[in-house]
């Protein structure tokens, strides 16, 4: 007899806990109503950037080429456009002038981050205006421009194909949360990610986070950490050839 009244009592509660959301809506409608919102809005965008050409690109009239998007760190930021070579690729290419990729190099101005919206339109200007081969555009960034590159490979995953975060970090709730189709896309996205074991600017923990995040969905993520390396785990992985390499590994099929 007991139980059967312990049973009554949790029934009794269930039906009181779900019949108060109703109450409480009705009693809502009186004081407020649902509305919808919709406006167009336009925005102006801008950026300097550093553009390097293959060597030989004007001979090869018809070759697509492959694109590499680099964003730069916080170090960089400002009007002087030619700082934005200091690392990464675009000093890597004054180096090597055989380097068989188009890099694109944009500045973030003093003051601010990587805005998506700026660094997409940009990518979409080089698309349209260079012989770029739209299933080969490859994303990477050190510091502040590996946390633009995490947040550019959740946003518009559909749009590279294959991510190198270096010493960044990210929101992983973005990718846990992603609706089915983004899911999808994110799941097939190969990312490679680099971070110094030593870094006291950028903890390792941000790269792990969202590697583990990738993982989660089912990912097939890639972290390398250099246990000596410090905040520069930048210069270890852009004088590393296999990054470029495995770049060349991967495509995204265009619709």
């Amino acid at each position: 007899m007991q139980r059967h009244k312990l049973v009554l009592a949790v029934l009794c509660g269930l039906a009181l806990t779900t019949s108060m959301p109703t109450k409480a809506n009705a009693q809502a409608d009186k004081i407020q109503s649902a509305k919808a919102f919709k406006r167009q809005i336009t925005t102006t965008v801008s950026a300097e950037y550093l553009l390097y050409l293959p060597h030989d690109y004007d001979q090869k009239k018809s070759k697509r080429w492959p694109l590499i998007l680099f964003l730069h760190g916080a170090g960089e930021r400002g009007t002087n456009v030619w700082t934005v070579a200091v690392h990464g690729p675009p000093k890597i290419v004054k180096a090597k002038p055989d380097f068989q990729f188009i890099v694109v190099s944009p500045q973030c101005p003093t003051g601010q981050t990587w805005n998506n919206d700026t660094i997409m339109a940009l990518l979409d200007e080089i698309t349209a205006k260079y012989k770029v081969d739209k299933s080969r555009v490859y994303l990477t960034g050190l510091s502040m421009g590996g946390f633009g590159s995490w947040s550019l490979a959740t946003s518009h995953p559909e749009r590279f194909a294959a991510v190198a975060p270096i010493c960044g970090g990210g929101d992983p709730i973005r990718i846990l949360l992603a609706d089915k189709q983004r899911l999808e896309i994110l799941k097939s996205l190969p990312i490679w990610a680099f971070h110094g074991a030593k870094d006291n600017v950028v903890k390792l923990e941000r790269s792990e986070q969202m590697v583990n995040a990738f993982k989660k969905i089912g990912n097939d993520v890639k972290l390398t950490v250099y246990p000596e390396a410090g905040h520069d785990s930048w210069t270890e992985a852009y004088n590393n050839p296999e990054l470029y390499e495995w770049f060349l590994q991967h495509s995204r099929p265009q619709k």
